[in-house]
């Protein structure tokens, strides 16, 4: 297989694209360049809780679907406080089936994992809260001690 080939190109192909994450949006659940992720491709509408591969301008994104819309669906990684609005089937490569972490193999299906979802869906607006508010005490304190200088 050519390194070259586009995810999509790879889902088509093999049906299933299998790699290792990049990035922290999707922590805790997602670890950055620890955890596998096996993706397959959607033939349905995604539904809420579902984690989804697309594309937005020259990159990939897996987010999770906080919310289905009658075209398209509102994304948000479980480690950010953007909504991302207006993501539409076209956009859609993939649907997370399940990841390893350690070798093991973590199944969408469990119970542990379906209270999870809910949890950080439902935990959206106080995390947004909490991060605007440490922000603003954070500016305070420097505003008020002033930044460590390097020596």
């Amino acid at each position: 297989m050519s390194a070259d080939k586009k995810i999509e190109e790879i889902l088509e192909e093999e049906g299933v694209y299998v790699s290792t994450t990049s990035g922290v949006s999707m922590e805790p659940m997602l670890r950055d360049r620890r955890d596998t992720i096996v993706v397959s491709p959607v033939s349905e509408r995604l539904r809420k809780y579902d984690v989804a591969l697309y594309k937005r301008h020259d990159g990939y994104v897996l987010h999770r679907v906080v919310r289905v819309l009658p075209d398209s669906y509102v994304i948000c990684g479980d480690n950010c406080v953007a909504l991302e609005k207006g993501i539409t089937d076209g956009q859609i490569l993939g649907r997370l089936d399940h990841f390893y972490r350690k070798g093991k193999k973590i199944s969408l299906d469990s119970l542990s994992y379906r209270a999870y979802c809910r949890y950080i869906v439902w935990t959206y607006y106080p995390r947004v809260a909490f991060r605007r508010a440490k922000a603003a005490a954070v500016a305070v304190f420097r505003k008020v001690f002033g930044r460590k200088r390097r020596l």
